[in-house]
C-alpha cells in the first residue's frame, strides 16, 4: 500500500507538470523545453525559503512567481528577439541551471524539520483519529503523514485543473486556443498573438514550478539534477491521457493528462519493484515515448493496408 500511495502522490505532483505541458505543446503549439530548468527553479525557490522561515503557502506562491517568469524569458526571446523556439527554450533553461544554483547555494538543500503545506492536513488526520501515527486503508497500514501528503496534492490538482479548465472556456482562454491553432487567423480576428505566447508561456511555466515545489516537499530536498528528463515525463504522460481520453474538449485533455500522469508513475513503481535498475529509469521512459509516438502511426498502416486492400479486392 505504501507503493501505491507514494506512486499516487508523485504522479498527482506530477500531473501539475503535464498540466503545464498541456498548455505549451498541445494549446499553444510551441516546443519549451524549458520545463527542465523552471521544475527545479520552483522546488529550489520553495526550499531555501522554507529553510529561512517563510509560511509553506508564501514559499510555493513565490515558487510559481519565479516559474512564471522563466516562462515569461523564453517567450519574450523568442517574439521580441526573433530566436526559434526551441534554441529560446534552450537558452533558458541553460542558464537556469546557473540561477538554481545562485538560488540554492549549493547542489542540494535538505528540507529538515521545516513546515510543509502538508502540515495542516497532517494535524487535521490526527485530531481525527486521536493522534495516530498510521491510518488503516482498506485493510493496510499507512501512516498519517503519507496519508496527510495524498490528501493535499489531490486537493492542489483538483484546484488547479477545475481552475484550468474554466480559465480555457472564458474569453481569453479561447484566444489563446486560437492563437495557437492558427495565429495567423487569431491576427486577423484581432489577437495579439505574440502576448498570448507570452502569457501561456508564464502560466505553463508556473504550473511546472508548483510541480518542483510540492515535489521538493514531498521528498524533503531539492537538488539542481531533479529537472533532467522531466520533459519526456511530461509528454509520456500526455500522451498516454490522450490514448485514455482522445483529443476532446479541453476539460477531457486536462482529465486525460492527470489519468496519464497516475498511471505511468505506477507503472514505472511497478517496474522498480520488480526489479527495474534505478539508473535505466530515464531509457525506459525515452523508450516508451518513442513507443507511444510511433506505435500507433505504425498499427494504423498496416490496418489501413489490410482493411484498404480487402476493400479494393
Amino acid at each position: 500500500m505504501t507503493l501505491v500511495i507514494g506512486a499516487f502522490t508523485i504522479g498527482f505532483i506530477l500531473s501539475l507538470l503535464a498540466l503545464g505541458m498541456l498548455i505549451s505543446f498541445r494549446i499553444q503549439r510551441y516546443c519549451d523545453i524549458t520545463v527542465d530548468g523552471s521544475i527545479t527553479l520552483g522546488a529550489a525557490t520553495a526550499a531555501v525559503l522554507l529553510v529561512h522561515g517563510w509560511p509553506p503557502w508564501a514559499a510555493t506562491l513565490v515558487a510559481c512567481g519565479a516559474g512564471a517568469l522563466a516562462g515569461a524569458v523564453t517567450a519574450l526571446l523568442h517574439t521580441k528577439f526573433r530566436i526559434q523556439e526551441l534554441l529560446s527554450g534552450i537558452l533558458t533553461m541553460t542558464a537556469l541551471y546557473s540561477i538554481n544554483l545562485r538560488v540554492m547555494g549549493r547542489s542540494n538543500v535538505p528540507l529538515l524539520d521545516v513546515p510543509t503545506l502538508a502540515d495542516g492536513p497532517e494535524k487535521l488526520l490526527r485530531r481525527l483519529t486521536g493522534g495516530a501515527e498510521s491510518i488503516g486503508v482498506v485493510g493496510w497500514s499507512v501512516p498519517t503523514r503519507d496519508l496527510a501528503m495524498l490528501l493535499t496534492v489531490f486537493l492542489a490538482v483538483a484546484a488547479v485543473a477545475v481552475a484550468l479548465r474554466f480559465f480555457l472556456l472564458t474569453h481569453l482562454g479561447t484566444i489563446i486556443r486560437a492563437a495557437g491553432e492558427n495565429a495567423q487567423m487569431a491576427r486577423a480576428q484581432g489577437a495579439d498573438d505574440k502576448r498570448m505566447l507570452v502569457f501561456g508561456l508564464a502560466v505553463s511555466n508556473a504550473l511546472v514550478a508548483l510541480a518542483g515545489a510540492m515535489l521538493a516537499q514531498y521528498q524533503g530536498f531539492a537538488d539542481v539534477q531533479m529537472g533532467i528528463g522531466m520533459m519526456v515525463w511530461g509528454l509520456a504522460s500526455i500522451i498516454i491521457g490522450e490514448a485514455l481520453t482522445g483529443k476532446g474538449s479541453p476539460g477531457m485533455a486536462i482529465v486525460g493528462a492527470i489519468m496519464g500522469t497516475i498511471l505511468f508513475r505506477l507503472l514505472i513503481a511497478i517496474a522498480l519493484r520488480w526489479g527495474l535498475d534505478p539508473n535505466d529509469l530515464k531509457l525506459v521512459t525515452a523508450a516508451f515515448v518513442f513507443a507511444a509516438l510511433v506505435l500507433p502511426h505504425w498499427f494504423g498502416s498496416f490496418g489501413r493496408r489490410i482493411f484498404g486492400g480487402r476493400h479494393h479486392a
